[in-house]
């Protein structure tokens, strides 16, 4: 806190010009004190001066709440910091409320500010930043660059003012990650490492850039500039922030502070049995049936699942489709096609039961079909709305949570699905950008969304709450909405939709960083007429996430299907560590077109480790993730792992045994060598030693 009364959140012994206010707000009328791109330097949050503070105890949680005031506006401010002894990582939320007697129209504001990351002077030029751009098909595509390359050094002391600009990424419309993961972080040479991440499916921005020679950075939810975001709180009214957290790590940069976030993100998430028990999937979906299943098609999967290992058989997109013209824009009545299930859908539900398995099924609740029945039936309300017209967006109409008449009719098909049929498992699907939002009388599109992501959440949680055995997996076209928001209530997460085994590995090995490796549902789709490299290949890559089965594995030769079975087998033996496993990158976050790629998980019995090898020509050409590293076509590469280094390990090759890899371990080094001798190979290894594998 300042000489005025400000607080302000920085590095201990940080000097107080680099420091920022705890929290910015602008509001129409109250702008910024200084015009730019930044969010930054708001005259409310240069106002908001110390009142009180109180800290409690709570669940193995130290919560403390400032109270900050704007006297020029009566605008109070409880800003709630959250920490757990001898974690690394500070969760925020800001509630604000208007005790003063005039409207404030909130253009933004923060969740969580830190200035003062690094001292003044050189300290900038030792900054790395990093950050993940993320799109349909090409998720989790981490890229760094120099801070000094991004943020430009300028002479303030020639102007007498700071820079205009800053760093940003943000989300656009309602898939959260369709552009960039709302993750990213700073890293120096010494190790140390600032990573955040935004808890939000209805607009996000965080920024950081040079305030009096030092790094800041501020998050946000979402804001008018970019998401059309406004809100009007009326004397006695609140508004709450959307969450973020900070960690902070001193030593063992990203991977260090994947480590913490990871564990911070098993802390937030709702309690769910599938957590521990992490059951094999099988999907018809992907390189499958593709959206057609029928009774005929399904059985011989559902046998063939079974006998490979599944426990969980869901019947994904099509099972409802009894439209000549296709299902796409029909949907939203979630009734069983009568002409592709004869003996009814059941006969199938019970068929996946006999052989074992619990039957799931495929559902994109948020939407309704232009040509569906309720487009009509259901009241005008119920729907996004914008300019007083329904929107409609790819052949959909979108529900608006808020409304009864939407919730009802989702919950009576829910519990239809769950209740009557005996589903256990939903694949919650969301293929449109709706855009905005909708306006709902005179709120903004953004604070629309917002409600209704809100509501949303709440109707999940309400599902679980009747249904505590379900089981929900988020999915939007894949990993477009992959925030911490909807996966602090689904059990898992859909990590893509690429159909390419070969494009696969750099989203499987980097959706550690997006989401728990427990959540993280990856695909492995082998087919009959793959070669047994093949087959391996894609098995192998989601054996340190969620197996996502599919493949026509029931056309399959005994020697293909053993090492179907083989890969699940080793899959169930491992999965006990998956719950509590930290995650690193040897080679470090892969590009899009490396041919060596690596990723780890570090349990408490052991390490894993899995290791691609693609051929050079899906290496092309060096990006910002550094020089060349992974374009060349040697059979070999050596790998540091550094938590195992002068430990006595037994490298273990767990699947499969027919990539023909050899592996070489240098204990004073701590560096493993890995041989694969063919291209388009992939390795699971086990790294067992009995003198490190238990240490963080």
């Amino acid at each position: 806190m300042d000489a005025n009364g400000a607080v302000r959140l920085g590095r201990p012994g940080q000097d107080w010009a680099g420091l920022v206010p705890l929290v910015e707000v602008t509001a129409t009328g109250h702008g910024r004190m200084w015009s730019g791109e930044r969010f930054i330097e708001t005259a409310i949050g240069d106002r908001l001066t110390y009142l009180s503070h109180e800290t409690v105890q709570d669940r193995g949680r130290e919560r403390t709440t400032i109270r900050l005031a704007d006297s020029a506006t009566g605008l109070a401010a409880d800003v709630t910091l959250e920490a757990r002894p001898g974690s690394r990582f500070l969760r925020a939320r800001v509630r604000l409320a208007n005790e003063g007697g005039s409207a404030l129209r909130l253009e933004s504001v923060s969740t969580l500010t830190l200035g003062g990351i690094v001292d003044a002077g050189g300290g900038l030029d030792d900054l790395t930043l990093h950050w993940a751009d993320n799109d349909w098909l090409a998720e989790c595509r981490w890229r760094q660059d120099a801070f000094r390359k991004r943020v430009v050094p300028l002479s303030r002391s020639a102007h007498g003012h700071e820079g205009r600009g800053c760093f940003e990424r943000y989300s656009q419309g309602s898939w959260s990650t369709g552009r960039h993961l709302p993750v990213a972080g700073l890293t120096d040479s010494e190790g140390r490492a600032w990573l955040w991440q935004i808890e939000s499916s209805a607009g996000w921005r965080f920024e950081t850039g040079e305030r009096e020679g030092a790094a800041y950075v501020a998050l946000f939810g979402p804001d008018d500039a970019h998401h059309q975001w406004h809100h009007t709180l009326a004397p006695g009214e609140e508004f709450h922030t959307v969450p973020a957290v900070l960690v902070h790590t001193e030593t063992g940069g990203l991977d260090a502070a994947f480590g913490e976030l990871t564990d911070y993100r098993r802390s937030i998430r709702r309690a769910h049995p599938d957590h521990r028990a992490l059951p094999v999937i099988y999907n018809d979906y992907m390189n499958t049936l593709m959206g057609d299943p029928t009774t005929e098609r399904l059985l011989p999967l559902i046998e063939a699942a079974g006998a490979a290992g599944a426990e969980v058989f869901v019947i994904d997109a099509g099972w409802y489709d009894d439209d000549a013209q296709g299902w796409w824009d029909a949907v939203g009545a979630w009734e069983p096609a009568a002409r592709r299930f004869p003996g009814g859908l059941q006969e199938v539900l019970d068929a996946i039961r006999a052989h074992g398995m619990t039957p799931g099924l495929w559902l994109e609740p948020e939407v309704v079909g232009v040509r569906s029945p309720l487009a009509g039936t259901l009241p005008p309300e119920a729907f996004f709305r914008r300019g007083g017209l329904r929107v409609t967006e790819h052949g959909r109409h979108h529900l608006d949570l808020r409304h009864p008449a939407a919730r009802a009719h989702l919950d009576e098909v829910v519990d239809r699905l769950v209740g009557e049929w005996g589903v256990g498992y939903l694949k919650l699907d969301y293929n449109i950008n709706i855009g905005p939002g909708t306006e709902n009388g005179s709120e903004s599109p953004g604070a629309g969304l917002l409600g209704h992501h809100r509501a949303h959440l709440d109707w999940m949680a309400s599902l679980l709450d009747r249904h505590p055995d379900l089981v929900l997996e988020n999915c939007g076209s894949g990993g477009l909405r992959m925030d911490y928001a909807q996966l602090a209530v689904a059990q898992l997460q859909s990590t893509s939709d690429q159909q390419d085994l070969l494009r696969y590995p750099p989203i499987a090995a980097a959706a550690a960083t997006a989401v728990t490796p427990e959540q993280a549902a990856v695909w492995a789709y082998p087919q009959p007429d793959h070669t047994l490299d093949e087959i391996a290949f894609t098995l192998t890559g989601a054996l340190l996430g969620r197996v996502h089965l599919s493949g026509f594995i029931n056309l399959m030769s005994e020697e293909q299907a053993g090492l179907v079975r083989s890969a699940i087998s080793v899959y169930k033996e491992l999965r006990p560590e998956l719950g509590g496993a930290h995650p690193f990158w040897p080679l470090g976050l892969p590009a899009w077109e490396d041919a060596w790629i690596a990723h780890g998980l570090r349990g408490q019995g052991a390490t894993f480790l899995t290791v691609w090898r693609r051929e050079p020509g899906n290496a092309g050409t060096p990006d910002s993730n550094g020089p060349d590293r992974n374009g060349s076509a040697d059979t070999d590469r050596t790998l540091t792992i550094p938590h195992l280094r002068g430990a006595h390990v037994q490298p273990t090759v767990l699947h499969p045994t027919t990539a023909d890899a050899a592996v070489k371990w240098d204990a004073d080094a701590g560096l493993l060598t890995v041989s694969l001798p063919r291209e388009n190979t992939a390795v699971l290894l086990r790294l067992g030693s009995d003198a490190v594998d238990s240490a963080r």
